[in-house]
């Protein structure tokens, strides 16, 4: 007789199917969990996939972002009134920067192509850096060290308005000179090493930008507008330079920081 506590027999044929059965839904919840897996890999690719497509806002590497660049396809703005047929300038280069601006780039060189002098023209664009000193830069335009220290030398009048000069301390080989406007951002700067006096030096500056001349303003109508103004201010060129004390570099010390 059997006990009323034992129950019924469980064949091995039971057994068998209910493991067959945990092995299939294993199986088939594994697979499920690699497609979701899967699908979740997929669309974190395609996510970082777009990121790389939008535009770095970061502005704290500024190593890993393009500078400037020579605009082979950009046609010249400017350029200088001609005294006599003989007066050419030696190379114009145009360089542009991914934030908007642009530098137009005179050149001359004397004997063994030994540069004598330098007008650029910066477009200022969203790359400008407004707490960087109006000279930084400036001695290495002249072909000197960054380090080289600049003194003021005094102030000519242009077209333009009053224009700073500069030179390195101790020399007065070359003079340098820096102007520049608000509106529009622009900044027109060099250097000259023509002239064998000081007055000399001044006045070929002088003479230098009030022949500069903007060919075209692109969509810039401020930029036309400046250069108009200026027209109507523009000086003939002067060999012997002024002897204005306003001007004159002896006095720079009598109006203050340039």
């Amino acid at each position: 007789m059997q006990s009323p506590e034992a129950g019924p027999a469980v064949s091995p044929t039971q057994i068998h199917l209910t493991l067959a059965n945990f092995a299939d839904e294993v199986v088939g919840t594994l697979a499920r969990l690699f497609a979701y897996v899967g699908t979740l890999a997929l669309f974190a690719m395609l996510a970082l996939a777009g990121l790389r497509q939008l535009p770095d806002l970061r502005d704290d590497d500024p190593a890993g972002k393009p500078g400037w660049a020579v605009a082979t396809r950009s046609r010249p703005a400017f350029a200088l009134s001609r005294l006599d047929s003989s007066d050419k300038t030696a190379s114009y280069t145009i360089f542009r920067h991914p934030g908007g601006g642009r530098r137009d780039i005179l050149r001359w060189a004397g004997d063994a192509d030994r540069p004598v002098a330098e007008l650029e023209i910066y477009r200022e664009g969203y790359e400008f850096d407004v707490t960087r000193p109006a000279a930084a830069g400036l001695a290495v335009q002249m072909g000197l060290d960054a380090a080289t220290a600049l003194e003021q030398a005094g102030l000519i009048e242009t077209k333009f308005g009053p224009v700073a000069l500069f030179r390195p301390s101790g020399t007065t080989a070359c003079l340098g000179y820096l102007k520049r406007h608000e509106e529009p951002g622009l900044q027109i700067s060099g250097f000259s090493c023509q002239g064998d006096t000081m007055p000399a030096r001044r006045a070929a500056i002088a003479c230098t930008l009030n022949r500069l001349t903007l060919l075209t303003s692109g969509n810039e109508p401020t930029l036309a507008e400046l250069f108009a103004h200026a027209e109507l201010k523009r000086r003939a060129c002067d060999a012997q330079g002024s002897a204005d004390w306003l001007v004159g570099a002896a006095n720079a010390q009598l109006r203050g920081t340039l």
